[in-house]
């Protein structure tokens, strides 16, 4: 299996290339050439496997230029009890009957990132040898919240490789910025940048592009790469939990082989709910697939009519990693979706790049339409949701499950179908302490993060995670700001730091 460029059929690289690159050089996402396809007896055959057994059988399908033992080096190094809390790795949490909680925060940063961003250093290093071996790597990350901590976490002080992670100054959590600032490592860097998740995200697309940088980094005798989900070696592992959410299903007798089950993701960039339509795909027998906003709702409208326009409001929400009006995965979709028309690709996003808008043609209005359903929240909804959610049932989620929850809620409402469903729980409550002790009625009068934890923690009789409680005795260690304009010379500053 080879890889393509969304804005290129013409290119074609391998899976490391694809993973080592990152991005393509016309500014397309990597793609398969092709999608897998996992029978009946292969996903009956995962049902006794552990987690990391099924990341292997899902790999080989995807890295054909990894040998065995490199994809079972990969899988066993990211997928221990020493990186997860839990022995599943992912979690299934029963919530009511046919309502399955999938949480994904277990890892060293109680994010969902952690279940690609474990593995990436794994993978990248070992593409980097078979493509650009004796060259260095320097790991460029725009974040809204969660993707910078556990980018920093997995790469740091890993050999041959620097990471640097933007974040919008006032777009994150107190706990995620705390988390990011007081990261430990020899080749980390943060900043934060004036400005939100899309201004970062653009800032560090331009840079992947921008020669005079890219002239620098030769003479450095190192390339870029990234560790966002445009990077398909962070999409990849993403597909793997969707598929062993399904076989775990029928290995607990929750479902029959064959049953179909909804999947509602909490999604801001596209990824998530792009591998779980990856799983679908490749055979997982899963039905619709729900995408929850919150007030950032242009997904919401995307899917429902059709029409992609960022020329909106952006609203600085109680769940931050949702903040995004530029949904980059979507491209990705996009591409499947016409049948891998470049030419409509570029067409449609150089409309979203010149004038902010684009509409798609009715043949793929009509695919979207069969695959997705869209709704949305806003922050009053979201904390209304954890508060009866955690009466109802004594689960504490955060406020992006909180989106998800109210969102497929109206689903069932809306449409009367009562298919078992997957709702995705992203991120640890404590992460969004703030917002979800005022959820629950609490009285924010904590200056103190660590004073407001103790209070949720009686308040609750819940425990917070002991990767978030030991940042309050750690040193901040990155002050630093940035305007848009002035990223660039932040990553030619850390690239000069990196050398001396």
């Amino acid at each position: 299996m080879n890889y393509k460029s969304t804005r290129d059929i013409n290119v074609n690289v391998t899976a490391a290339g694809a993973i080592s690159k990152g991005l393509s050089a016309d500014g397309g996402l990597f793609v398969p050439d092709s999608i897998p396809q996992l029978s009946k007896e292969k996903l009956l055959s995962m049902c006794d496997m552990s987690y990391a057994d099924r990341a292997y059988e899902v790999f080989r399908l995807f890295l054909n230029d990894f040998t065995d033992d490199e994809i079972r080096h990969c899988v066993n190094s990211a997928y221990s009890d020493k990186n997860f809390a839990t022995e599943n790795i992912a979690e299934l949490s029963h919530l009511l009957t046919g309502t399955y909680m999938l949480e994904l925060w277990h890892g060293p940063t109680c994010a969902f990132k952690d279940m690609a961003l474990q593995i990436l250093p794994f993978l990248l290093t070992c593409s980097a040898k078979k493509t650009i071996d004796g060259k260095k790597i320097m790991i460029l990350v725009a974040t809204s919240g969660d993707t910078g901590k556990a980018a920093l976490e997995g790469f740091k002080d890993v050999d041959g490789t620097s990471i640097m992670v933007f974040y919008p100054e006032d777009g994150v959590s107190n706990m995620q910025k705390r988390q990011m600032t007081t990261q430990e490592g020899n080749n980390v860097n943060v900043c934060a940048v004036v400005g939100n998740f899309d201004d970062c995200q653009n800032g560090v697309k331009a840079i992947f592009t921008d020669e005079e940088i890219l002239a620098k980094l030769e003479d450095a005798n190192t390339v870029f790469s990234s560790a966002n989900s445009i990077n398909w070696g962070r999409l990849a592992p993403q597909i793997v939990y969707y598929v062993s959410s399904y076989v775990q299903l029928v290995k607990d007798k929750e479902i029959e082989y064959g049953e179909k089950v909804n999947v509602c993701v909490p999604t801001g960039n596209f990824g998530n709910i792009l591998a779980a339509y990856y799983a679908k795909q490749m055979g997982v027998p899963i039905g619709k697939l729900i995408c929850a906003s919150n007030a950032n709702n242009i997904l919401t409208d995307f899917i429902n009519t059709g029409i992609y326009d960022r020329n909106r409001p952006f609203y600085t929400t109680v769940s931050p990693s949702m903040d995004i009006l530029i949904s980059s995965n979507l491209e990705r979709l996009l591409y499947h979706l016409t049948d891998e028309d470049d030419k409509l690709i570029n067409e449609w996003f150089g409309s979203l790049k010149a004038s902010g808008r684009y509409e798609v043609n009715d043949a793929v209005k009509q695919k979207i339409k069969d695959n997705f359903y869209a709704g949305c929240c806003d922050d009053a909804a979201t904390k209304e949701t954890i508060k009866k959610v955690f009466e109802e049932y004594g689960y504490l989620c955060d406020t992006h499950t909180a989106v998800a929850y109210k969102v497929y809620e109206e689903y069932k409402k809306a449409t009367g179908d009562d298919t078992k469903t997957i709702v995705v729980s992203t991120a640890n409550p404590y992460k969004f302490g703030y917002a979800v002790y005022d959820a629950l009625g609490g009285k924010d009068e904590c200056a103190d993060e660590f004073e407001l934890i103790a209070k949720l923690e009686q308040l609750t009789n819940t425990t917070c995670p002991k990767a978030l409680a030991d940042t309050k005795n750690k040193e901040i260690r990155f002050t630093g700001s940035a305007a848009t304009d002035k990223m660039s010379g932040a990553v030619l500053d850390f690239l000069k730091a990196q050398e001396n």
